[in-house]
């Protein structure tokens, strides 16, 4: 199964439009993708709004591979896991955030030996037709590397990332 996840601010349809229409034309693979804010109807993927964090982290886990904006969530959950990864990041030209900062993250993330970088339709179509002949292979992430001095700071990121703001918690 390919997971999709463009997080829960903005709509990302570039992408879901993008991986839909790749499914269209590979039917026997599953897809599934957590749209969050778009207003779309995507006809070849499997497709919520919103997941719990539970719901998140089990697709995640069951997936032979991401596909996702260029969130640090999902990049560090699919680095600790060594799920093969591809990042589309969002584009303020395209009015899909507020700044290019995904850009900057993903043209760092490619240096990552589980990513792999696209930057519109396109190359989506060629990043999954070449998982695809590989078998979605999972490749050993250079975050499996990191050296046991960087794991408080890695920790702190994640708590970070994941943690629910206090005003959401009730505090």
């Amino acid at each position: 199964m390919i997971f999709a996840t463009v997080g829960t601010q903005l709509p990302f349809d570039r992408l879901l439009a993008g991986l839909n229409n790749w499914a269209a034309r590979n039917p026997v693979v599953p897809v599934f993708a957590q749209t969050g804010a778009s207003q779309r109807k995507f006809d070849h993927i499997d497709t919520v709004e919103h997941l719990s964090q539970s719901e998140f982290a089990t697709r995640f886990s069951a997936a032979r591979l991401i596909v996702s904006h260029a969130g640090m969530g999902t990049i560090l959950s699919a680095a600790e896991l060594g799920k093969p990864l591809i990042l589309m990041p969002r584009r303020l030209k395209f009015g899909e955030h507020r700044t290019d900062h995904q850009q900057d993250t993903a043209t760092e993330m490619a240096h990552l030996s589980n990513v792999t970088v696209v930057a519109d339709g396109e190359a989506l179509h060629e990043a999954l037709d070449r998982a695809l002949v590989q078998g979605f292979p999972v490749a050993k992430s250079e975050a499996d590397t990191v050296s046991p001095k960087l794991e408080p700071l890695l920790n702190v990121i994640r708590d970070f990332v994941w943690e629910q703001p206090t005003a959401q918690r009730g505090a």
